[in-house]
């Protein structure tokens, strides 16, 4: 497998940083703001930027995590019996604005599957997308674009981008992975 990095730890929390301080300029108070984590890499890193939106202001953004397994729409390809795992928003949705944060965004399908699982908990103001690695409008299937991105990497739909975090047990960073082609 071909591997490329490009984001260490370092640059990893410095995007998180950018995206805290982007939401922070353009929600002053942060009265109505919540921020909500696509499973699994969307909340990890969701969780990092409630941290630290905290330490900057001082004030606790509420955090939730979505699943959305059952609301994507290649489910019944995934197999037999998907794995679905916990929604948790302790919290409700109704008039706030939505800060929904995920890893990677390619296609879109991810976050359409999102926000459909979302108007099924309530009535966002408004729903605000932050990604740390967006991969470029290219190959995108539907009109989705970030509010709040870390960095666009354009790559091709053969490789693919991974983020590798400590809270799943690797070492942090984000790297662009191609198989090698197998040889005759």
């Amino acid at each position: 497998m071909q591997t490329q990095i490009i984001l260490k730890a370092e640059e990893i929390q410095e995007n998180i940083k950018k995206i805290a301080e982007q939401i922070t300029a353009n929600h002053g108070p942060l009265s109505d703001v919540v921020l909500v984590g696509i499973r699994t890499g969307g909340a990890y890193l969701a969780a990092r930027l409630q941290e630290t939106i905290t330490s900057m202001t001082d004030k606790e953004v509420p955090m939730g995590v979505l699943d959305i397994t059952l609301y994507r729409d290649d489910w019944t390809r995934i197999g037999p019996s998907p794995r679905v795992g916990k929604t948790e928003l302790p919290f409700s949705i109704d008039d706030k604005t939505v800060i929904l944060v995920d890893d990677v965004l390619f296609t879109g399908r991810t976050v359409r599957a999102a926000m459909d699982a979302l108007v099924d908990y309530g009535r966002p103001k408004k729903i605000e997308l932050a990604v740390l690695v967006d991969r470029g409008e290219e190959y995108r299937e539907l009109p989705i674009s970030p509010n709040y991105v870390g960095g666009v990497w354009p790559t091709t739909p053969e490789q693919t981008i991974n983020v590798y975090l400590k809270e799943a047990g690797f070492s942090d960073h984000v790297s662009i992975e191609k198989k090698k082609a197998a040889q005759a």
